[in-house]
């Protein structure tokens, strides 16, 4: 129980050292002799950017992923306040709480010794971490342990819950406090702390989570005004490692091979290129959910061939997904069972596909393998250094475009925020209808879908449907689904193939809010279930609180349901 109580008070107070980070730690010493001079505060500051501090929101726990056979304790509704990923997020998110307190309550130690335009970008940036970590504490916990203060050890163990609604408010503050401290950029430099447009973005995506429809909605809005962003021309372009620092990035997280601040990719990539052969890959719920180029959903669309399921389709299909029969990482891609000679471009000769499961049983259970991000320079270590994009200014668009759908707020404004985002993936002129499936209605039922099929098709791997899911209230029609994938060999050769059923042997219905119902291919026996996904919506829209957290703490309570 000590160590537990210990440890708390590291991660709630930040008054020791770091765990082992990715990134060098600050230097060792006394939040009473630190912070004296400038160059101090820039560390602390820095500091509070690391890669640790800003976890993504897991594709994993989403319909948009598939690992072969495995769940997670969110898709298969085993989640409690053991869960690890619980524990290291509450963690090392009070951490930097505790770090942004620290800073703003020191600043006062260097008033009159540095320009004050440098401590306002010191203030600007503390309260934004701060103001976007008790944002989503309370997107993923509801009521959470508040404090602006530097506790000591008794103070922190007789702190409860705040209600939400008085941390929104705080939060919304500390945001707008950002915002008018934060400068517009940093120039060329590559420095990817808070910015302005940063501030008022992330405001506006807390507002959305909280249906604080106007707020976001004059969030968004003024971030547009910045005019200090604008849509990557390329879309299949943007993802790529090469692309740094683009015009439409908002707010990110760096990440370097020689700060060793990389991710693992070698599930995402193909056999025959040395990796795992999609272990991880893109669910068949979300290839379904890609419309048509007539702008409609492939149950309504005259255009989609379920036998030719990449054609007619919109372009972040294949952005996304790799094309069967395209080259990719210097192989052609083809995961038919026929298909077990393919081309080697690397030495121009055919080789073993690897990549079809009538060769190599652990291919891509579904056929299906990530084509967004991925590149050659992924090869030959396996790891990926394309930087996290945390915020980017088409998310600004459509989050301004849902929140004045939500408030009844519809005027061309809205739909030129979405033809905008729709048309970027086109490379068309948003203005020009002929060049791609333009978004005319303004029925606010009609937006609504719309935007729940645009979010999808936009973000796929970005770590945001799990945030959609939540707060649209859809997470249990989403999760309480099966995941799905080809039959065996023989079974597929047999039942498909030879019947001229491949590669879906019919089309989905897509429902309102672009979730697709692919059972009736396996009750026909012609698809195969990888896995039963699980989500109690009774408890699940909430997490539970770390269950070391209420034994050392007798005024905390938990969620209900844990």
């Amino acid at each position: 129980m000590k160590t537990k109580i210990y440890i708390y008070c590291i991660a709630f107070l930040a008054l020791a050292s770091c765990a082992d980070l990715d990134l060098n730690p600050l230097s060792q010493g006394s939040s009473e002799s630190w912070y004296s001079n400038e160059t101090e505060i820039d560390m602390s500051v820095n500091d509070l950017f690391r890669d640790v501090f800003w976890p993504d929101l897991n594709d994993s726990w989403t319909d948009d992923y598939t690992n072969r056979e495995a769940l997670t304790p969110i898709t298969n509704a085993t989640i409690n306040g053991e869960w690890g990923t619980i524990n290291t997020l509450w963690a090392n998110t009070y951490k930097v709480i505790a770090r942004s307190n620290t800073i703003l309550l020191n600043l006062d130690k260097v008033e009159g010794t540095i320009p004050q335009a440098t401590i306002d970008e010191f203030k600007g940036n503390a309260l934004f971490v701060r103001a976007q970590k008790y944002a989503e504490m309370t997107f993923l916990f509801g009521d959470v342990i508040y404090s602006e203060d530097i506790l000591n050890l008794e103070e922190a163990f007789t702190l409860g819950r705040t209600d939400k609604n008085t941390v929104k408010e705080a939060v919304y503050r500390d945001f707008d406090l950002a915002a008018d401290l934060l400068p517009l950029s940093y120039g060329s430099s590559e420095n990817k702390r808070g910015t302005k447009g940063a501030a008022l973005a992330m405001k506006a995506r807390f507002a959305l989570q909280m249906e604080d429809w106007q707020i976001a909605r004059d969030a968004a809005k003024a971030c547009m005004d910045l005019n200090q962003y604008s849509l990557h021309p390329d879309y299949e372009n943007l993802f790529l490692t090469q692309t740094r620092n683009p015009n439409e990035l908002v707010f990110g997280i760096p990440r370097s091979r020689a700060l060793n601040v990389t991710w693992t990719v070698r599930d995402f990539l193909p056999r025959n290129a040395g990796g795992w052969g999609g272990a991880q890959a893109p669910s068949w719920d979300l290839f379904s959910s890609f419309l048509c180029t007539d702008g409609l959903p492939i149950d309504e669309s005259p255009l989609y061939d379920p036998h030719n399921p990449f054609e007619n389709r919109d372009p972040r299909c294949t952005a996304t997904i790799v094309e069967f029969q395209s080259t990719h990482l210097n192989f052609t891609y083809q995961p038919h069972p026929d298909s077990v000679m393919v081309m080697n471009f690397n030495t121009g000769a055919l080789q073993t596909n690897n990549d079809t499961r009538s060769v190599a049983p652990f291919a891509s259970f579904n056929g299906l393998l990530l084509q967004k991000g991925v590149d050659e320079d992924w090869l030959p270590n396996y790891s990926a250094e394309n930087d996290r994009m945390l915020m980017r200014y088409a998310d600004v668009l459509l989050m301004y475009a849902e929140a004045s759908i939500e408030s009844g707020q519809i005027d061309q404004s809205v739909l030129d925020a979405i033809n905008k985002v729709r048309a970027r993936a086109y490379k068309a002129d948003y203005s020009d209808d002929s060049s791609y499936p333009s978004v005319t209605v303004m029925d606010q039922e009609s937006l609504r879908k719309t935007i729940r099929f645009e979010r999808r098709m936009e973000f796929a791997f970005e770590a945001n449907r799990y945030r959609d899911i939540i707060r649209w209230g859809i997470a249990e029609k989403a999760l309480n689904q099966s995941i799905y994938g080809v039959l065996d060999p023989v079974e597929l050769k047999e039942k498909v193939v030879d019947a001229g059923l491949w590669f879906f042997p019919m089309t989905p219905e897509i429902d309102e809010n672009g979730i697709p119902d692919l059972s009736p291919m396996y009750e026909a026996g012609l698809v195969k279930r990888l896995a039963i996904r699980s989500f109690d919506g009774s408890k699940q829209y909430l997490w539970p609180i770390p269950t070391k957290e209420i034994l050392i703490n007798e005024n905390l309570d938990q969620n209900p349901g844990y």
